[in-house]
């Protein structure tokens, strides 16, 4: 479990996290959702240690991440795997390099182990073997995508962490990646926290919901609970488009 205990953060006079507390499951996707500027960025930033907290604790499985030194916060790291929001892959190098990457930062494997695993690893995300030869402008974003989550998931990591994974991707393949997400959520019993905008994503997998509001937790819950939540704020979110109002009218 991930827990946030009273995590506040500034940038000069600018306010950007209050006081927010928030526990992460195992096994759950747990969402993070909110306007752009809601300070949702930040937030998981702040958890993975990109930024420093300048009040409360972030705390990995009873560690207090926020406390530690650099060398001790490097055991953690080696047990997070991280999809940044435009996959973060390199161009120069093959899609099987790219997902070996982390093992030749925090291991000590041969470079045959490596391959195995990362293969195992393409695999596992409904990659075939031999889009590990191609770069990754030679594949589709759906496919990049996967490749940054086989890279995200080739240390066996128990934390996960999806920056707008849905990004740019048609609906169809968006459905494709939450499923992804989920089925390796509860395969690996990892702890996963997903930044997103995409209310497909909050319906289809949203265990656990916190809705970031001019950086404030301002709801929690589930996805079946966010439909009929009353909540001004979250309403006017959830609720923008008019697919959406027209979902609400059906659930009335």
């Amino acid at each position: 479990m991930i827990e946030l205990k009273n995590i506040s953060k500034s940038f000069g006079e600018n306010n950007v996290l209050k006081n927010v507390s928030l526990k992460f499951k195992k096994g759950e996707t747990n969402l993070i959702i909110g306007q752009s500027g809601s300070g949702k960025t930040v937030l998981l930033k702040s958890i993975i240690g990109l930024h420093e907290v300048d009040e409360g604790q972030v705390i990995y499985d009873d560690r207090i991440f926020s406390d530690m030194t650099n060398k001790e916060r490097k055991s953690v790291r080696r047990d997070i795997g991280m999809v940044f929001q435009g996959g973060a892959l390199f161009d120069s190098s093959s899609v099987l390099e790219n997902v070996m990457f982390p093992m030749e930062i925090f291991t000590n494997r041969t470079k045959a182990e490596m391959q195995k695993r990362a293969e195992f690893c393409l695999e596992r995300v409904n990659l075939e073997t031999k889009v590990g030869k191609l770069f990754p402008s030679e594949t589709s974003g759906g496919m990049q995508k996967r490749i940054a989550i086989a890279r995200a998931i080739v240390l066996n990591p128990k934390y996960l962490f999806f920056d707008e994974p849905n990004s740019g991707l048609d609906p169809k393949t968006a459905i494709v990646i939450d499923n992804l997400i989920k089925e390796i959520t509860v395969e690996f019993n990892t702890v996963t926290v997903i930044n997103t905008h995409d209310m497909n994503s909050v319906a289809e997998i949203g265990d656990n919901i916190a809705f970031i509001y001019k950086g404030e937790k301002r709801w929690e819950g589930n996805k079946e609970e966010i439909f009929t939540a009353d909540d001004e704020e979250l309403n006017k979110f959830v609720f923008a488009t008019k697919l959406m109002q027209k979902i609400k009218d059906i659930k009335k």
